[in-house]
């Protein structure tokens, strides 16, 4: 089966949706944020998910969600806790190539200031380091390509995409 789908992980303020909408521009792919989309389903945010449901509730629906996601040409702009589940990450995988936005702990820092509204997957006294810490070996275990990112422009950071892409296939990349 070709793989059709670019599925980008990394963490919080990583630059998934953004980076994600422009690399779908670039290769004439469709453009999905699952965190967006499981807004959406729900009619709440997702800080609303989590309070209303709970950290486990939430990763429950998150979970069956990407579990279930059946999309293709796309890519696909995942929440920075869909490497908790081994299941959904697999999936996910037989669908097309995983990229890990791999973003320093000093910037991710600066850019994210407010983490509660931003509806992180964060437990009870839970540092961004010692989050950062949990999950850089499930980003690195589950990604085919790690892209180093750090303060390149959004276009400086496609194009580090696309050239790693073809550089893997060497050949074109999807599209």
């Amino acid at each position: 089966m070709e793989l059709s789908n670019l599925i980008l992980i990394g963490m919080p303020g990583a630059g998934k949706s953004t980076l994600g909408i422009l690399t779908a521009k670039a290769l004439g792919l469709s453009f999905l944020d699952t965190d967006v989309a499981i807004q959406a389903e729900y009619g709440q945010t997702l800080s609303e998910l989590i309070s209303r449901h709970g950290l486990e509730g939430f990763c429950r629906i998150e979970e069956e969600y990407l579990g279930n996601l059946n999309v293709r040409q796309t890519v696909i702009a995942t929440g920075g806790s869909a490497v908790y589940y081994d299941g959904a990450m697999n999936h996910l995988k037989r669908t097309g190539r995983v990229v890990y936005l791999k973003v320093p702990l000093e910037i991710l820092q600066s850019r994210l200031a407010d983490m509660a509204s931003r509806g992180v997957v964060i437990e009870p006294g839970q540092t961004l380091e010692t989050l950062f810490k949990k999950r850089s070996g499930l980003y690195e275990r589950y990604a085919d390509l790690i892209i180093p990112l750090a303060e390149q422009s959004h276009e400086q950071a496609v194009q580090a995409i696309l050239q790693r892409l073809q550089e893997k296939d060497g050949k074109e990349p999807i599209g």
